[in-house]
């Protein structure tokens, strides 16, 4: 009997054991909590190089840019959909585009032909632009406000027949002269501002949007009347300044919805929270954007792109710089 006791004693003793090591176990498994990974910072030197090639146009135009950069493989699609719909102007271009599946940004910009080639030409650059406002966008909006207080020292930034540019305290406007009319301009990116900037690695200049030499010029005329009528028209666009500088949709915050380049500091956020309702491409967007990932893996947004010193669409089947040379008169055409 005794016997009998003393192995009871030690199997409850076991038992207690083993109880307090599970619930020791499960206390430090609960008390381990895992961080979201940081997003790569850029430095302000950096940012102001990426946005050097757009911080001279239009709020409207460089909200945009930002918004369509986001979409990169939408920027192709777009691309080369343009390419093989030369023949379409005006009315018939716009709603043809209305029925196409990409974001509204990359929409908006089709009436900017030269603009969307340039951005699908310099894709590298693309890239880290977009990945840069979803990660760091008061510090790209800074940039921005940075490179136009430098412009007009060089006396290359100022209000004339083409647009109008007014100043607030820190922040620097630029909005077209005409309601129905956008000039963009054309300048050389690194020595615009004053004293000259590295060049982007792998940046191309595209024709019209790129000036030879000093100064800044108007070359390229855009209507944007004709696309007036669609939700991803002209005037559904902003820039918010004063609200942490941030890309303005309908009225409301642009939330991108893109799969390729990921926001990253809320990359734990409910998913849920990812629409803005005036997006009809949402439905079909997810799966084309992760088939198009694989693409853009090589350019470890954050920064790393720079290391890639290689014109960006080179690696989508050979296709170069999208074509459209010379171009952006279907947009309303050269005035």
């Amino acid at each position: 009997m005794q016997s009998i006791q003393q192995g009871l004693a030690v199997a409850l003793s076991f038992c207690l054991l083993l109880a307090n090591s599970r619930g020791g176990f499960a206390y430090q498994a609960g008390s381990i909590t895992q961080s979201p990974p940081q997003a790569e910072q850029q430095s302000s030197e950096q940012l102001q190089q990426l946005v050097a090639p757009i911080a001279l146009y239009p709020d409207t135009l460089i909200a945009q840019i930002l918004a369509a950069a986001t979409y990169p493989s939408e920027i192709v699609e777009a691309g080369r959909w343009m390419e093989q719909q030369k023949v379409l102007t005006g009315n018939h271009l716009a709603r043809e585009v209305d029925k196409q599946s990409w974001d509204s940004s990359v929409k908006a910009l089709t009436q900017f032909p030269a603009v969307l080639a340039n951005m699908n030409q310099n894709l590298a650059w693309t890239s880290e632009l977009g990945d840069a406002y979803l990660n760091q966008q008061q510090d790209v909006s800074h940039a921005i406000q940075t490179m136009r207080q430098r412009a007009p020292a060089a006396a290359n930034l100022s209000t004339t027949g083409e647009e109008t540019v007014s100043t607030q305290g820190q922040r620097t406007a630029i909005q077209p002269a005409a309601s129905d009319v956008v000039y963009v301009p054309q300048y050389d990116p690194w020595p615009v501002y004053g004293a000259p900037l590295a060049i982007f690695p792998g940046w191309y200049p595209y024709p019209g949007l790129f000036l030879d030499g000093p100064g800044i010029a108007f070359g390229l005329t855009f209507g944007v009347g004709i696309f007036a009528g669609f939700g991803w028209g002209w005037h559904n666009w902003g820039f918010d300044w004063r609200g942490g500088g941030r890309v303005v949709y309908n009225h409301n915050p642009f939330i991108s919805n893109s799969r390729t380049i990921i926001n990253r500091n809320n990359i734990y956020s409910n998913r849920a929270n990812f629409d803005h309702a005036a997006d009809a491409h949402a439905g079909g967007l997810a799966g084309r954007e992760a088939t198009h990932s694989s693409a853009f893996s090589g350019f470890n947004h954050g920064g790393i792109a720079r290391a890639n010193a290689f014109r960006g669409s080179s690696s989508f089947g050979g296709h170069q710089g999208g074509g459209f040379r010379g171009g952006g008169s279907r947009g309303g055409g050269r005035r």
